[in-house]
């Protein structure tokens, strides 16, 4: 009955929503439980170059794995193909509409949703193996300033070829 007061014109997901909340808050314990089962120390802080270059990771990886057309295979099975949203990224609409296949498709769609349980399993990473989470987040921070280049360059071709005019 609350879903119905919550959302009485749209079927929103509560369920499959509490449903992701709880995994989420179930694999953070566990990660945390096997940190601490593992004896080694939590880091007491993050120097500011490994803070920035996981906090750009993150956003390399949510977006792909949300938008980029190569994980396309993960998120099919919550999702229809609905055409491209930008460059090298493509739109999807969530396949079922209610409980937990929505929940999920809304998940694996949004790189805003995406980031938080991203940036939880690098930093995970970098508590237990650090060198190994620094290259992996090494690599995506690349990707994503390679990304920023791709599209610079191709403002300044599209400039190029215009002739030089603004619009």
């Amino acid at each position: 009955m609350q879903k119905h007061a919550y959302s009485p014109e749209e079927d929103r997901p509560l369920g499959g929503l509490l449903g992701a909340m709880g995994t989420y808050l179930t694999l953070t314990a566990a990660g945390a439980a096997a940190v601490r089962a593992s004896g080694r120390e939590l880091p007491r802080r993050i120097p500011l170059g490994d803070a920035v270059l996981l906090t750009v990771a993150t956003f390399r990886i949510a977006r792909t794995i949300a938008k980029d057309p190569v994980t396309s295979p993960l998120r099919a099975p919550f999702t229809s193909f609905q055409g491209q949203s930008g460059e090298a990224e493509i739109a999807e609409g969530i396949r079922e509409h209610g409980g937990v296949k929505h929940a999920v498709g809304e998940l694996v769609t949004c790189p805003f949703c995406l980031a938080q349980w991203t940036a939880t399993a690098l930093v995970f990473g970098y508590a237990t193996v650090p060198q190994a989470t620094r290259l992996a987040a090494l690599t995506m921070t690349m990707v994503a300033v390679a990304d920023v280049g791709q599209f610079a360059y191709d403002a300044l071709q599209q400039q190029a070829m215009s002739g030089g005019d603004e619009d």
